[in-house]
């Protein structure tokens, strides 16, 4: 079970209009819990010895240090993604989670729309780009980033506007990294979402929609999904990116 708890007299209003709306309970015994306080929107165990909380933050924290160490264009997944001096592709991340693959993206200068079908975890994302818009330093990027909660099969089945030119992918696999944020975050994540089993359903509808490529962030000694299989890989310590090319992406008027 899960309830919302307000951190704070001040937020208790806000706590309501969460419960009310994500239809969870204020109250009660629970195994986590959606707490709202000077930190925004946050995600917890309350089991004794459970990890701490996680939330969206594209101000401060590994976002905030990849924003300004990580290596620009220059980073795999920019690299994934078709990115080139005078290639920006609009991008539809299907997958979005906390948003920090999508934030690399947009601050590279990529317009980005972001699904993701989990109401909660949705629900924190939609706080942190909230909140990140009031900062100086992230607004505009964060301007390149629109959040649709739903289902990305169906909603990408049902696409009616332009066809996005790259289709970003990182279903949830049973296996992953085994460092201490990850294992945190993953069973929090599970607790939410679970496995993505229907990943295979998800991959087919990104390549009927996109226009260019379709990009799979894979554990890097997983599987590919079953399917059509990847044009070709790129490799790093503990992920990979399986790329699905169909079009060259050119620069604009190119």
């Amino acid at each position: 079970m899960i309830r919302v708890d307000a951190l704070e007299p001040a937020f208790a209003r806000a706590a309501v209009a969460w419960a009310a709306r994500l239809q969870l309970p204020l109250a009660g015994e629970a195994e986590f819990a959606l707490q709202l306080g000077r930190q925004g929107l946050q995600f917890v165990e309350l089991s004794p010895g459970a990890a701490g909380p996680i939330r969206a933050d594209f101000v401060a924290g590994p976002v905030a240090h990849r924003r300004q160490f990580g290596g620009g264009s220059g980073q795999m997944i920019a690299r994934a993604a078709g990115l080139q001096p005078g290639i920006r592709p609009t991008v539809l991340d299907a997958t979005a989670g906390l948003g920090r693959d999508a934030f690399v993206l947009a601050q590279l200068g990529c317009a980005l729309t972001l699904i993701e079908r989990a109401p909660l975890i949705a629900a924190l994302l939609e706080d942190g780009l909230q909140r990140a818009l009031s900062d100086p330093v992230v607004a505009t990027i964060m301007e390149r980033m629109q959040l649709i909660c739903g289902d990305a099969i169906a909603l990408m089945q049902a696409w009616t506007g332009d066809p996005p030119q790259v289709i970003y992918l990182d279903p949830m696999f049973p296996q992953r990294d085994k460092s201490a944020l990850v294992k945190k975050e993953m069973r929090l994540f599970r607790a939410l979402a679970g496995d993505d089993a229907d990943a295979p359903a998800l991959l087919a509808a990104a390549l009927a929609l996109a226009a260019n490529r379709v990009v799979v962030k894979r554990p890097r000694k997983a599987p590919a999904i079953a399917g059509d299989k990847p044009g070709y890989t790129l490799e790093g310590k503990s992920s990979r990116f399986d790329i699905y090319p169909k079009r060259a992406l050119k620069a604009k008027g190119g």
